[in-house]
């Protein structure tokens, strides 16, 4: 079977609104490597948007999977206790400790885990309003959609859930307006407030969700004054924190958690993605006290924290301390960032180089202006790195943003090779945009 083969199939039988942001396949893969059908290799840049921390099917993980898989398949689990659930339930309350006491919930999405977070902080409460962020990323289900910020990702599923405020994120870059940085973060916790005056009392406002670091939307960083006064201003006014790790958590930012370079601990957090290498499963942590004030049969599900599910991501989470995860992202995180600013140097078209730890992004812009995103040659970047074997996704409301999420086990040659792919095609089409018009005068 061909790779063109296999996509005419695809098309035959699968929905359009399923797209592909470029006509690739996949037969195998390891590491930091994929090989279409055709047998063209590539650099994998994107990781399965994040799941791949420890590179494609890391052996330990494979070799879990198996034997739990002969051993046990499916329980479910508010009926039959199974010891993976109980040990990985133990192993993240090692390594992401929320105070004292911490209770764990193992779901199968993302999404899922966002959705139960959002249950869990309003019967704790009694309250029902959630805070959200422009650019923020949550899921797509109802409640994730409603969370989400960019719209097209839910045209015409409406109607949204009730009881959701949107707040504008802290982003420098478009909204700086001059200030100084500090003055503009201290700026939007003032807004903050006002906001609990002008648009929803904070006594109806059960959660603040944040991601740390935002990913579909652009990956922006709060700044880290900001996190730690939104915690000041949470416990002020009995709000709860929720912070979106899906993304960013496991190593992809140089640390367990985002979290864990503000000093601040939320009151509820929610993981996926490089949780499991690939292995469909998520998690709600939170401080027991809270976890423990959601009622019986209003969290789990039939699939949540499937046997199989649960040994690959312990195996996952026991390779990344063996291989010791975080030293890999603040690496990899380090070289990335510091070529792209290089880079920047070169190109123009380069308007912000940001992120944390490996968790790093480059947006693109015509004439130096942030207000101006050129979606158009981030596509054309994309599709230009894919001929020559590099896979590249892109992110951000606009759709500017290229966003590096390679396997934090990619070794240094295979890494410099991506990053000179990148460079050189992102000159190579600035270079012909400039030129483009004096060939048709």
């Amino acid at each position: 079977m061909t790779s063109q083969e296999l996509l005419h199939r695809r098309n035959a039988v699968v929905p359009r609104a399923m797209a592909m942001s470029q006509p690739l396949d996949a037969a195998y893969a390891k590491g930091a490597v994929f090989v279409s059908h055709d047998g063209r290799e590539f650099i994998d840049f994107s990781g399965g948007i994040g799941v791949l921390n420890a590179g494609h099917c890391p052996e330990p993980v494979v070799q879990a999977i198996a034997e739990q898989a002969g051993k046990l398949m499916h329980t479910f689990f508010n009926l039959l206790t199974h010891e993976p659930y109980v040990r990985l339930a133990e192993k993240l309350v090692e390594l992401l400790p929320h105070g004292p006491q911490t209770k764990v919930m193992l779901v199968s999405s993302g999404a899922e885990a966002v959705e139960n977070a959002v249950k869990i902080a309003r019967q704790a409460t009694g309250r029902q309003g959630i805070i959200c962020y422009t650019g923020g990323f949550h899921g797509r289900t109802l409640m994730g959609m409603t969370l989400t910020s960019k719209v097209s990702y839910k045209i015409g599923c409406g109607p949204f859930a009730p009881e959701v405020y949107r707040i504008p994120f802290p982003d420098y870059f478009h909204n700086g307006g001059g200030l100084d940085f500090d003055e503009f973060v201290e700026q939007e916790l003032k807004n903050f407030r006002k906001y609990l005056s002008s648009v929803v009392a904070p006594e109806n406002v059960a959660a603040v969700i944040l991601e740390p670091v935002q990913g579909e939307g652009g990956f922006y960083v709060t700044p880290k004054r900001y996190l730690q006064g939104l915690r000041q201003l949470c416990d002020e006014y009995g709000i709860l924190l929720i912070l979106d790790e899906v993304q960013s958590g496991f190593g992809r930012t140089g640390r367990w958690a985002a979290y864990e370079h503000y000093g601040v601990v939320p009151d509820l957090s929610t993981w996926a993605k490089s949780m499991g290498s690939g292995i469909p499963i998520a998690c709600v942590m939170g401080k027991a006290d809270v976890m423990d004030r959601a009622r019986p049969g209003t969290i789990g599900g039939t699939y949540a924290g499937n046997p199989v599910a649960c040994a690959g991501a312990l195996a996952t989470l026991e390779y990344m301390q063996a291989i010791d995860i975080n030293r890999l992202g603040e690496r990899v995180g380090k070289t990335v960032f510091s070529f792209f600013k290089t880079l920047q140097n070169e190109c123009a078209a380069i308007g912000d180089v940001r992120g944390l730890g490996a968790m790093i992004g480059i947006e693109l812009v015509r004439n130096g202006d942030p207000d101006q995103p050129d979606a158009a040659l981030t596509q054309q970047l994309v599709a230009a790195c894919a001929a020559r074997g590099l896979f590249l996704i892109s992110a951000g409301i606009y759709g500017n943003v290229i966003r590096v999420l390679c396997p934090l086990v990619i070794d240094d040659a295979l890494l410099e090779k991506g990053l000179q792919i990148m460079r050189e095609e992102l000159l190579r089409l600035v270079v012909k945009e400039v030129e483009q018009p004096s060939k048709t005068v």
